[in-house]
């Protein structure tokens, strides 16, 4: 692993989870907590069965949120000087053979952006929706691929 991260040149930048999706998360765990106590609570005083089962539903939503919550921190697009590195997926930029960006209306959420990059031996690496700044990463890997034209030297 140190070897590879020698490979892949200095650190230039860290796209991690969007903060509205980790926002969003927090909001669905705070909201399953009220309704696990309220219910608790309701159980409590009234003593019947319904609402236990609707507590240990409501402690199942939080918890599995949490869970995925935890899991989702730990994504990351990690762009290196000569590469990046995408959880355990490693990808040099000699390496890449084309990057696509396929942007798809929804009636709820506005816009999903599905970025694919596809590596020379065929080898696809498709970045999550939840990461931030995805313009930015397909910027950055197009500068590093050449594929972006430089509007600097236009004579005038």
């Amino acid at each position: 692993m140190i070897e590879q991260n020698k490979q892949l040149g200095r650190l230039e930048r860290v796209h991690g989870i969007s903060p509205a999706y980790l926002q969003r998360a927090l909001i669905l765990i705070i909201l399953s907590f009220i309704f696990f106590m309220a219910m608790l609570a309701a159980f409590s005083i009234r003593q019947q069965l319904g609402y236990f089962i609707l507590a240990t539903a409501f402690l199942l939503v939080k918890l599995l949120m949490l869970w995925g919550w935890m899991m989702q921190r730990k994504k990351a697009v990690i762009l290196y000087e000569n590469g990046l590195v995408l959880g355990k997926q490693v990808c040099f930029y000699d390496d890449i053979e084309n990057i696509h960006l396929k942007q798809t209306s929804r009636m709820i959420g506005g816009e999903k952006n599905e970025c694919e990059i596809v590596k020379t031996s065929g080898e696809k690496i498709i970045l999550p929706e939840a990461i931030h700044d995805v313009h930015g990463i397909i910027e950055k890997v197009e500068e590093k691929l050449g594929l972006v034209g430089d509007e600097d030297d236009e004579e005038i």
